[in-house]
């Protein structure tokens, strides 16, 4: 049956009467500083208007304040501490932006601001139910579902959502049907489950009901009138066993105990009737009691004291202490034939297990304690605990698509983001904005030309994250660009959407594809300043008959300027024109180890004689470290080896870093010159970015021009080859305000690396 909530105590003068409110509200739950839990009150209400004052229609802004107050309510039954409390007063203040998420966290600390933030975060699963969606709803549960999995780290924020969505449904009955249906729909699909699957029956039961009246309002008026009918009859009846209970549970000695009558839910009733095609009149445990004792051992004292004066129905005892359900509920349930010869529900259990049964997580929250702010281990056990639930696998009943429930598998490596009209999409979790438009339509993603998250533009290589919503800026006309499927740049990191690109470039004229090829060499070629190349010898060792062939699979896509780049240095590698040679790269400064028996290279300190130590025998591929010795160069050990954990505390000064020779490269020093609009922090990203990339510089020189703005840096570094420099060039040229990038053909390495950089 749905919950009659209590009205907030007002003023004579219409305001809510903050003092008196708190005092109801601490009889369920104890405040650590009420005079801050009252402060996050009178701000909450100062930001309404007299106009707004008393009003509680649906949506009206006015009713913001007495909906915080009312969700508070509702966490304080479920024992929540006093930071989600004010979190859930001042959650509609923020989400209707008359308070910022900043002015919380000064006032009230990133605490309570997190938890606001987190259930904002949550509001996105609304978007799915609005009408006229025309993607499939059994589709938008399940990445729904999933995507809740991934967004909830904190049980407060799961919390104070469902207590907000019961508070939307209680007042949806003044709205207009279709918005009653939309809210009626979201909480049974998504919210009633998960409340299910926390656990929060005394929660659950109430949105089921609440959701059934509007989305099955004849059969719930129905059975409404028929329990109404019946209720008077039913009264006397479940008195007059309560009585004789006590009785026999006081002959055993047993004083200790709570017996009560157990009122049965319309929602469920119907469910029942519909699962087992009944009637009404064939639903016996609409008759229920339910008897609650200390111990385990009361609970089936308790249970051999019913079965031996009322006859048990067989067919109907379920033992959910020895077994519980998943999501931890506990209770042994028995039906018997009782007074008047009529079918009689009994449910038994601990005090500990009711408050599990209605409490569910809170009761976890309750007894276990609750410390953020130390990040105590038990906060973390909780947290694991609740990744547990929600990915459990329970039967929730009738929900048509939800068979799955809310424990659907969610992928670790999947995000899952909206469209601006409220899809759910998922994707791999290194997904971009291209991939992501190429996933919602082809067209949309050869179109592409900018995205919006949440309203703000950002690069096409942005990485996404759940929970965003994403908006594509499309051009009129136009394809995809030849950049997107270059790996370097990161526009595009899933093979879907590059196969739809490398489809695009090939239904191109030929002609255009020679063109467009030609051009991204010649422009490669000019920017690594290599000349005189053999283009037909080099078309042939990536396997084309002829340059413009070369040319046309450039263009369209199926080769990449990488490959031709890394069979240009292999072909010219084994020339005997020198001078061409050295035009491509100059000698190595660099090459691996020549220890053949060890195959290590000794990093940082050049060609060391090394050898295996005999205690560990390290094979290749196994983490390995080096020891100094005396005469002897480099002893190399596994890490894990006792002796070198040994040798690492004594004498630690003769550690050093190594590697197997199979993972090093000769290593060619190249001058390189980058040519920028000068900003602040263009060094800085310059050298992030060669140590992000792991380049190591031998020599760096800027110079910059004052009148026209321009910086030139010119560096020297090392590189393994031509493929590498290339994938260099192209990550350097994303850098804000850079302009060019190339390579200098008569910079002298040497002298550059002997007089350093400026």
């Amino acid at each position: 049956m749905v919950k009659v909530r209590e009205d907030q105590p007002l003023t004579p003068s219409g305001w809510v009467d903050i003092p008196q409110w708190l005092a109801r509200l601490q009889e369920d739950v104890r405040l650590r500083d009420p005079d801050r839990m009252a402060q996050a009150c009178e701000l909450a209400q100062s930001l309404e208007t007299d106009a707004e004052r008393g009003h509680r229609a649906w949506l009206d802004p006015g009713s913001s304040f007495r909906m915080g107050l009312e969700m508070a309510d509702i966490l304080g039954e479920l024992k929540l501490d006093q930071a989600a409390l004010e979190a859930a007063v001042l959650y509609r203040a923020v989400r209707e932006e008359r308070l910022s998420l900043d002015a919380v966290t000064k006032r009230f600390g990133a605490e309570v601001a997190g938890l606001i933030d987190g259930v904002l975060q949550m509001a996105a699963i609304s978007h799915p139910y609005a009408p006229n969606h025309a993607m499939s709803q059994h589709n938008q549960q399940e990445n729904l579902r999933k995507m809740l999995v991934n967004m909830v780290d904190d049980v407060r924020v799961a919390l104070i959502k469902i207590a907000e969505r019961t508070c939307a449904l209680r007042q949806v009955k003044d709205a207009p049907l279709e918005k009653c249906l939309q809210v009626a729909r979201e909480v049974v699909d998504i919210y009633a489950p998960l409340a299910h699957r926390l656990g929060i029956g005394q929660i659950k039961w109430e949105l089921e009901d609440l959701a059934f009246r509007y989305l099955h309002e004849d059969d719930y008026k129905t059975i409404a009138k028929l329990l109404a009918e019946k209720r008077l009859d039913r009264d006397r009846y479940i008195h007059d066993v309560v009585e004789t209970l006590k009785q026999l549970m006081e002959a055993q000695h047993i004083h200790h105990y709570d017996v009560s009558g157990r009122a049965k839910h319309i929602y469920s009733i119907w469910r029942k009737m519909k699962r087992k095609k009944i009637d009404f009149s064939q639903v016996h445990d609409i008759r229920a009691v339910r008897v609650l004792v200390p111990e385990v051992t009361d609970c089936y004292t308790v249970l051999g004291i019913v079965h031996s004066r009322w006859h048990h129905v067989p067919t109907e005892f379920d033992d959910y202490i020895a077994n519980p359900k998943r999501n931890g509920y506990q209770s042994l349930h028995t039906a018997v034939i009782g007074p008047e010869n009529k079918v009689l529900e009994i449910q038994i259990r601990t005090f500990a297990m009711h408050d599990e049964a209605e409490l569910g997580v809170c009761a976890h929250w309750r007894y276990k304690g609750h410390d953020t702010n130390a990040k105590s281990r038990s906060y973390e056990e909780k947290i694991a605990w609740l990744r547990q639930v929600l990915e459990w696998q329970d039967e929730v009943g009738d929900f048509g698509d939800l068979r799955e429930g809310l424990s659907s598998d969610v992928a670790p490596d999947r995000i899952y983001v909206f469209t601006p009209d409220g899809h759910v999409i998922d994707l791999p979790r290194i997904a971009t904005p291209i991939d992501f438009a190429y996933r919602v339509h082809t067209e949309i993603g050869h179109r592409c030309r900018g995205a919006k998250i949440n309203g703000r533009i950002v690069p096409l290589t942005y990485k996404l994250k759940t929970g965003q919503q994403v908006e594509i800026l499309t051009a009129s006309k136009g394809g995809p660009s030849r950049d997107w499927i270059n790996p370097s740049l990161g526009y595009v990191r899933t093979s879907r959407a590059r196969a739809k690109i490398q489809a695009w470039f090939k239904h191109q004229a030929r002609d255009q594809n020679v063109e467009e090829g030609q051009a991204l060499f010649e422009r490669e070629m000019k920017r690594l300043d290599v000349e005189g190349l053999d283009r037909k010898r080099l078309a042939a060792a990536v396997n084309y008959i002829s340059a413009e062939d070369m040319y046309a699979a450039l263009g369209a896509g199926d080769l990449r300027i990488g490959q031709v780049l890394n069979q240009a240095q292999h072909l010219f590698g084994e020339t005997d024109d020198q001078e061409q040679l050295d035009r491509l790269l100059a000698k190595p400064k660099r090459q691996s180890s020549k220890a053949t028996k060890s195959d290590i290279t000794v990093l940082g300190v050049g060609n060391l004689k090394t050898s295996m130590a005999n205690c560990c025998r390290p094979v290749p591929g196994e983490p390995i470290v080096g020891f100094i010795t005396q005469g002897r160069g480099v002893t190399v050990h596994r890490e894990d080896c006792p002796n070198i954990l040994q040798l690492r505390g004594d004498e630690p000064q003769r550690i050093i870093e190594v590697e197997w020779g199979e993972r090093a490269h000769t290593r060619y020093p190249v001058t390189i010159e980058i040519q920028a609009w000068d900003r602040s922090g263009l060094l800085r990203d310059v050298t992030g970015l060669l140590g992000n990339e792991k380049v190591n510089v031998l020599a760096v020189n800027t110079l910059t021009d004052t009148d026209e703005g321009i910086a030139r840096l010119r560096i020297t570094l090392e590189v393994d080859g031509l493929e590498a420099l290339g994938r260099l060039f192209s990550r350097i040229q994303q850098l804000p305000n850079v302009t060019e990038v190339r390579r200098l053909r008569n910079a002298d390495p040497e002298k550059s690396a002997r007089k350093g950089g400026a």
